[in-house]
Formats: C-alpha cells, sequence, structure tokens
C-alpha cells in the first residue's frame, strides 16, 4: 500500500546516497573522455541494478559468500579512485578506444556512481523499515532525478565554465574520498548495513 511519508523518506534518503548533484564534475570529465553518455541507458541500467537488489539482494550475495559488507568495501575502493583521479588529475580509469559509448554510460556512471555499494546497501537496509513497494516508487522517483541531471551536463558544464568546473571537481573529490573511507571504515569496525 502506497504511503506519501515513506515514499518521501525514502526517496529523501536515496538522493542523499546517490548524491548525484556531486556526481556532475565526474559525469562530465567522463563525458570529455568517451564523447558521450547515454543518460537514459545509463539511468535504466542503474534502475535495473536497484530494482535487483531490493527484491533479490541479499540472496545474490549470500550466493557467492558475499557479506554487504564485503560488497561496501569494494564498493568504496573504487569510489576512492575516482575521488583520487578528481583531486590529482590523474588518469585510473583510461577510456578504451574501442568501447562504445554505452559501456562508458553503465561502467562507472550506472555503477558505481548512481547505484553504487552504498545504494545499494541503502536499500537493504531500508526494507527493515519500509514496505518494498515504497521502495520501489521511491527508486524510481531518483532514477528520474538522476535522469534530468545526465541530460543537463552539457548545460551545467556552458553556465560553470573551466574555473568552476576545476574547483568543483576538487572539492568533490574530497568528498568522494571522504565517503569511501567512512564506507570502509564502517563496513571494517561494524560489519552494520551502511547508510
Amino acid at each position: 500500500m502506497f504511503d506519501l511519508k515513506e515514499i518521501f523518506s525514502v526517496t529523501l534518503i536515496l538522493f542523499s546516497v546517490i548524491d548525484i548533484l556531486g556526481s556532475i564534475p565526474i559525469i562530465i570529465n567522463l563525458r570529455k573522455k568517451v564523447g558521450h553518455i547515454q543518460s537514459s541507458k545509463a539511468t535504466l541500467a542503474a534502475g535495473v541494478l536497484m530494482i535487483l537488489f531490493l527484491i533479490v539482494g541479499k540472496s545474490i550475495l549470500g550466493l557467492f559468500g558475499i557479506g554487504v559488507e564485503d560488497f561496501a568495501i569494494a564498493g568504496a575502493l573504487i569510489i576512492f579512485a575516482l575521488g583520487a583521479e578528481m583531486i590529482l588529475g590523474i588518469e585510473l580509469f583510461k577510456p578504451d578506444p574501442e568501447a562504445s559509448t554505452t559501456s562508458a554510460s553503465i561502467v562507472p556512471i550506472a555503477f558505481p556512481l548512481i547505484a553504487g555499494a552504498g545504494t545499494l546497501t541503502t536499500i537493504l537496509t531500508l526494507k527493515s523499515e519500509y514496505t518494498q513497494l515504497n521502495i520501489g516508487v521511491g527508486i524510481i522517483i531518483n532514477l528520474g532525478i538522476v535522469y534530468l541531471v545526465l541530460k543537463s551536463t552539457n548545460w551545467l558544464e556552458r553556465k560553470l565554465g573551466k574555473t568552476g568546473l576545476d574547483v568543483l571537481r576538487r572539492i568533490f573529490g574530497i568528498i568522494l574520498l571522504s565517503i569511501a573511507i567512512k564506507i570502509f571504515k564502517t563496513a571494517l569496525n561494524t560489519g552494520d548495513s551502511i547508510l
């Protein structure tokens, strides 16, 4: 049964974890490398991952003997690498000249930026407090926001300019490093689900 209060809470929690606004500099940087990001494919791939994880997440991890904490640490390492790349101006994720824009739209845009370890473990955590239907609606609302942001990166790049983008890239690089370290520490120290 739909509950507007639950949907609103889930939407806000997921919006803060996905942090699509904070990912704008990364997305612009990746678009420069590969030439184009397919917004609809990235959003769809992230949506499929999130919905699948909502329905069968713990079971899938259990099949491989992977705990939520292990999954979170793997995602934290990727987020850390992306943050280091942004701050230091190094290139860890080298574009494959033969890769299509579809593959670049899925990795690392759909995963781990949108549907990363933090998002997926949060979805598992939300199941203990909210109904699956309301979580699903919250996911769909967030996917709509993600799609709009991905579609407007050209406009945002023009408005911010090169200097604005450089400053944003470094600021959000530090934030990404901090998020990665927090996820890593939480997973190691407590083994609890990460929000």
